[in-house]
């Protein structure tokens, strides 16, 4: 029983250790090409990310470019901005990422397989990819920034 209380208490302690290296993901990140902001934050318990900006020079006749390019013609006439482009990631702490996760690419109208890790407070790599390969896939470097 005394087992059972201190592996309780010690669980209590670490707990939030493993959620403070979760949410390091949280925050506004500008996309490679600095170009896209995009908030990332904890939802339904699953990591997303939308975008919340475009630089004026992307914008047609004072309007967000749209999701042209998706598959679906119903979504086509969209605007990027509000768009989620990260779906349904967790943390592993065992690997230090999160994973499991799907981005879309706006640009070509695809989905990928998607992992996410943390090079420094200011600098995340992500890497999509196709058929359950990591190996079959680009990164993609997203930067902290602020609204």
């Amino acid at each position: 029983m005394k087992k059972l209380l201190l592996l309780f208490v010690l669980g209590m302690f670490t707990l939030p250790l493993v959620a403070q290296d979760a949410a390091k993901i949280e925050g506004i990140w500008w996309n490679e090409e600095m170009t896209t902001k995009i908030l990332v934050e904890l939802k339904d318990g699953k990591y997303i990310g939308t975008v919340v900006y475009m630089i004026p020079e992307k914008y047609k006749n004072g309007e967000s470019p749209k999701d042209d390019k998706n598959p679906d013609p119903a979504l086509q006439s969209r605007p990027i901005v509000g768009l989620q482009l990260l779906d349904g990631f967790v943390f592993n702490k065992k690997k230090n990422e999160w994973k499991d996760g799907t981005i879309y690419d706006p640009q070509s109208g695809k989905t990928y397989s998607c992992f996410i890790r943390m090079e420094s407070d200011d600098l995340m790599k992500l890497r999509g990819f196709v058929a359950g390969m990591r190996v079959l896939g680009r990164t993609s470097q997203w930067f902290r920034t602020e609204l």
